[in-house]
């Protein structure tokens, strides 16, 4: 299974999503993580903002969770402060 986070227009973490990786696969059957964000743009009426996460923490960093920021420029999920 794949793992998606809802990101809010500041990149934000809002939920995260499940998707089965049958979702993924091109036509090759390789995965493709703009075809999971196609799938969950569809599926939640046109929310644009998605991107994938691992929960063993094989790309960006961390496993997104509610209030987590996405970081473009380090491609990381970023936990929230524990303190402002």
């Amino acid at each position: 299974m794949a793992h998606f986070a809802k990101l809010d227009q500041n990149n934000n973490v809002l939920e995260v999503h499940v998707v089965h990786n049958n979702e993924l696969l091109d036509q090759n059957g390789v995965e493709q993580e703009w075809k999971g964000a196609w799938f969950l743009q569809n599926w939640s009426g046109g929310y644009p903002y998605w991107k994938q996460t691992s929960y063993n923490g094989n790309f960006r960093k961390n496993y997104a969770g509610i209030g987590y920021t996405y970081d473009p420029q380090r491609d990381a999920f970023i936990p929230p402060k524990p303190y402002p």
